[in-house]
């Protein structure tokens, strides 16, 4: 649960944006699965709380770093969803000219330093994105989104290390889905997650990633913190991914049960959780969150035909914006 008071209306924007991010990522599948999109896109479903949680702590100039499992990321940092798609299609509408694809969306405009797709990949980004706003003295806060997988690669540990000494604003958001690909995080992160901040004098604290109202209130007051000078934090956020780690993934069994997919599925959704707030507190009735998810659709099915209907980028750019 917050310890912050949420509003009504801070409470349903955060709903909307969820409900975006959960039909977003299953038109991307359903893309894929047609054959329409090129490549495969590692979808954020069942973890949409903390995204939104965490951006809508932050202001519109605070950075973020993004992962592999991007999408949600950079919807809820207010990426336009027709670009998105457009990215995704490989269209030159696209945040990156249809060259990046779904590992890869980047939108500086709204404080988006880039999705990347190797794992840890962009730990180093975040910490110099928050060592120059240090410098800068302009207040803003970096979100380094990784997932525990991360926890294997060195980087992280000697970023951690660096911002701690400086005292840099940053907050590293681990996204503990339980999953390292197809192996459980107890057979590849020993000892307690938890431990590793503190060994580097990182404040740590770990939330129900299932629930945005608490996401929320714990990313606020860690980024108070930072922007006060009082340096990092490391923040784990226990979550799920209801479905396979890419679009391809898709039968789990001989990795995880059924049953344990169902479990989370029916009493974790972080939508149903943020339903069951809003209908508990008579802040929206069912018919009211049913228009909202009508006009999410809606908007979803448009952008769906501007990419579609977008051409693609000239050949003759094709050495263009290519930098490896």
């Amino acid at each position: 649960m917050s310890d912050v008071a949420i509003d009504n209306k801070l409470l349903l924007r955060m709903y909307r944006r969820m409900v975006m991010i959960r039909l977003f990522e299953e038109q991307v599948n359903d893309l894929y699965t047609r054959a329409l999109m090129p490549g495969l896109a590692h979808l954020y479903i069942g973890e949409e709380a903390i995204a939104v949680g965490v951006c809508e702590a932050l202001r519109s100039d605070d950075y973020i770093t993004s992962t592999h499992r991007g999408h949600g990321h950079c919807l809820a940092k207010g990426a336009a969803i027709d670009r998105m798609f457009a990215e995704l299609l490989g269209k030159e509408a696209g945040y990156c000219k249809g060259k990046g694809g779904s590992m890869h969306i980047a939108d500086p405009d709204t404080g988006n330093l880039g999705a990347n797709a190797i794992v840890a990949g962009s730990a180093g980004i975040a910490t110099g994105a928050a060592f120059s706003s240090k410098r800068l003295g302009n207040g803003r806060v970096t979100v380094c989104f990784f997932g525990e997988g991360a926890l294997g690669q060195g980087v992280v540990y000697e970023v951690m290390n660096m911002a701690a000494l400086w005292k840099l604003p940053v907050i590293y958001v681990c996204e503990n889905n339980m999953y390292n690909e197809y192996t459980h995080v107890s057979e590849a992160a020993a000892g307690d997650i938890l431990a590793r901040g503190p060994a580097f004098g990182v404040p740590s604290e770990s939330v129900d990633g299932q629930d945005v109202r608490a996401v929320y209130s714990v990313t606020q007051r860690l980024a108070e913190r930072a922007r006060r000078g009082e340096g990092p934090s490391f923040l784990m956020a226990n979550t799920y991914r209801f479905m396979g780690h890419h679009v391809g993934d898709i039968s789990r069994e001989y990795y995880r049960s059924k049953q344990e997919e169902q479990t989370w599925k029916s009493e974790r959704d972080p939508i149903k959780v943020a339903t069951e707030a809003i209908l508990s507190q008579n802040i929206a009735d069912r018919a009211a969150l049913g228009r909202i998810q009508a006009e999410v659709k809606a908007e979803i099915e448009k952008a769906v035909q501007f990419a579609m209907a977008a051409p693609y980028p000239n050949v003759d750019e094709v050495e263009q914006d290519v930098y490896a």
